[in-house]
């Protein structure tokens, strides 16, 4: 009888729904959020299980305050992305141990703390100055030649005369608003940190978190961020949101894109053929031949969750099956960080992003170094005054090395 009891027990519960688990995944990429969303569902329907997927993204640093609530309220989700060092050290009470896990053994760029894995990379990525080549083409512009600040003066220029013939509104699509700090004082802010250095070469980050800056490096770069706020669309560099300056490039109304290979299910969603690719960043008067490349964030496990062993499933199919698989190359467009991934994204961005990543061209992303508070709070405002006019380049010099010397403090 006890039995039978039981069976009727579970049948009531399978047949009430009770039994299926509920997961909540928060993560920061709302360029794949459609597509994570009908992964997740093809997921849940084969694993018994709720998946709902959560996306914070577009403006800098949303996702914090957000977890931050989630926790008081006592709702965290069972999966959630960590972007680097910070972020681990603020949820480290809460993010599962990972190291057992099969996908590990798969990625070289895995997130590590003391030895072990807690954070299962969500792709490689990457950034430099994306163009359409068929209009550099059309000025008769050699791409190869964009590795420093001379060349680019002088490509700009040459567009700019150009503008009318070409149909587009700007040489480059740049963003500096505040909501989009992260554009500037995250992205383009490594330029300063990185460009033209070793991969494993912290030394200006590590010399900008003690609170020193090097004056002949930073005079540079100020000269690059002017050269690009001169010759960018003044309504989506002061007032443009993410939407406005991924589409002046994938709608032909701009030349570059200072944004990285995340945006190619952007430049699909607006039927974009032309031909593009990725060149370095001019930050330096002398020659940089890499771009940006690194894993942009983590999916964590939350221990605390009843589901976690399920949540680590979910990871662990993701990269691991043929469904998953395709969800992050095919779908999303991402490039994939695991050895046992075969496919290839079809973006032409990822697919330039890859072509420099194998030629081992690449510099690092040490925005990471510094806290988010400090690109946030400090430097994003100065970017923002420099776009909108309210200060000249020496002034942005000024404030900039005045920020890293309290930084210092």
């Amino acid at each position: 009888m006890k039995k039978f009891l039981a069976i009727l027990v579970a049948l009531a519960v399978a047949t009430t729904g009770f039994a299926q688990a509920k997961l909540t995944l928060m993560q920061g990429k709302p360029e794949i959020d459609a597509a994570f969303k009908a992964y997740a569902a093809v997921w849940s329907k084969a694993n018994n299980a709720t998946l709902t997927i959560k996306t914070l993204g577009g403006t800098s640093n949303a996702m914090g305050p957000q977890l931050k609530a989630d926790f008081a309220a006592g709702s965290m989700p069972d999966i959630f992305t960590i972007e680097g060092p910070e972020a681990y050290a603020e949820w480290a009470a809460v993010i599962a141990d990972l190291s057992d896990q099969p996908w590990v053994k798969n990625t070289s760029v895995a997130f590590k703390s003391g030895g072990k894995v807690y954070g299962a990379p969500v792709a490689v990525e990457g950034w430099g100055m994306a163009y359409n080549a068929d209009m550099l083409k059309t000025a008769g512009i050699d791409p190869k030649t964009l590795t420093n600040y001379a060349a680019y003066k002088a490509a700009f220029a040459k567009l700019d005369g150009m503008k009318a013939k070409l149909g587009v509104n700007s040489v480059v699509s740049m963003a500096a608003a505040i909501d989009m700090g992260w554009v500037v004082a995250h992205h383009n802010f490594n330029s300063y940190l990185s460009n033209g250095l070793a991969y494993d070469d912290k030394s200006v980050a590590k010399d900008l978190v003690a609170g020193k800056v090097n004056a002949k490096r930073l005079a540079e770069y100020a000269d690059w961020v002017e050269l690009l706020f001169q010759y960018a669309d003044k309504a989506v560099l002061t007032t443009g949101n993410y939407d406005a300056q991924v589409n002046a490039f994938a709608t032909g109304k701009a030349v570059f894109l200072h944004q990285g290979n995340w945006t190619d299910p952007n430049m699909k969603a607006a039927n974009a053929t032309f031909k593009m690719a990725f060149a370095p960043h001019g930050s330096m008067s002398t020659a940089t031949d890499g771009i940006f490349v690194a894993a942009p964030s983590y999916y964590a496990v939350n221990k605390d969750s009843k589901n976690a062993a399920l949540a680590k499933k979910f990871l662990n199919d993701m990269i691991t099956t043929t469904e998953g698989q395709k969800f992050m190359v095919q779908d999303a467009g991402m490039i994939p960080a695991y050895s046992n991934v075969k496919l290839s994204p079809t973006g032409q961005l990822s697919a330039s992003v890859q072509s420099w990543a194998a030629s081992g061209k690449i510099y690092a992303w040490n925005q990471g170094l510094t806290t988010g508070d400090f690109r946030d709070k400090s430097l994003a405002p100065i970017y923002n005054q420099f776009a909108n006019g309210a200060i000249n380049k020496a002034k942005f010099i000024e404030l900039f090395t005045t920020a890293v010397a309290n930084y210092g403090k």
